[in-house]
């Protein structure tokens, strides 16, 4: 199972001018009698300055030997944030890229390098873990693992974020803004699956958590991209409470489509606390147990 690369632009083009008023477009003259949401197939293309038949085969799916000014055009038209942007470019180059003879194989889904481990460890009033393109959690440092307990306690490798939120009961206590980072979650996949539709492990994930729930079906179908980057996450933890953190993103340019996503919080506040209190707790239990290696502090919370 592969991304239909032709219904992935057909679908996002779409819902991309569904979304977009006549008003939002400064084309207020054009009437009120509507029959679409959005702007019509012919205003895109007068905006983007191109021919309504060329933005009918856009629209259609074929983006073969599409100018990156055209995409640029089209991408100003559907007034396009940056992340959006930059799926159209890599579903425009997937479709002028030969599609391999057989699926190509993720890289190792279940390791970083161990210098990687290191960097993690070393942040030590940091809660922070790796993970890839597919949410999955490759490692973290002793306080990340104290952080997100709730969703290493069924133990196995990797951990997957996107099948904690959406198929986890749980998940909707732990994070106190479920709908957003259900949100965050889904449009991190479906970048994903427009940088690399040909990763089977992605695909199968996405299969069966269309299967499974309902939730992700629906958000799925708005074709919705983010990048879950820098802002602030509220948790619940069973530990410590409440506490929202700050979250930065880092890129590992050595190992494409992984990163490391870290949490901080205020000095002096409430969260800091909290935040203090979880280290304290969790030093205290590795001092109990001297001889367990950190890659197996997945289990704190059972």
């Amino acid at each position: 199972m592969t991304m239909d690369n032709r219904r992935e632009v057909r679908d996002f083009l779409v819902s991309r001018r569904a979304k977009i008023t006549p008003e939002q477009a400064g084309l207020t003259a054009f009437g009120s009698n509507r029959r679409v949401p959005g702007l019509r197939r012919e205003e895109v293309a007068m905006i983007a300055g191109v021919s309504v038949d060329y933005y009918t085969r856009l629209e259609k799916g074929n983006l073969v030997g599409v100018s990156d000014s055209v995409l640029d055009a089209v991408a100003r038209a559907l007034q396009l944030d940056d992340v959006e942007r930059a799926h159209l470019f890599d579903l425009s180059r997937i479709a002028n890229t030969p599609a391999p003879r057989s699926p190509r194989r993720p890289s190792a889904p279940g390791q970083v390098r161990p210098g990687v481990q290191r960097l993690l460890e070393a942040m030590t009033e940091v809660a922070a873990f790796a993970r890839n393109g597919r949410l999955d959690v490759l490692a973290a440092n002793h306080l990340g693992y104290a952080l997100y307990a709730p969703v290493f306690t069924k133990g196995g490798r990797p951990v997957n974020l996107a099948r904690y939120v959406f198929l986890d009961p749980r998940a909707r206590g732990f994070y106190a803004d479920w709908e957003s980072i259900a949100a965050a979650a889904v449009g991190s996949l479906r970048a994903e699956a427009g940088r690399n539709p040909y990763d089977p492990a992605l695909s199968s994930l996405i299969g069966d958590l269309s299967l499974r729930s309902e939730d992700f079906r629906t958000r799925w179908a708005a074709h919705d991209v983010t990048q879950y980057r820098t802002g602030t996450q509220p948790f619940h933890h069973p530990l410590v409470g409440d506490l929202t953190l700050d979250y930065n993103v880092l890129e590992l340019p050595a190992e494409p489509g992984q990163v490391i996503v870290a949490y901080t919080a205020q000095p002096d506040s409430p969260a800091h606390d909290a935040l203090t209190l979880l280290a304290n707790w969790t030093a205290t239990d590795l001092a109990k147990q001297p001889t367990q290696a950190p890659q197996e502090q997945n289990n704190l919370n059972e």
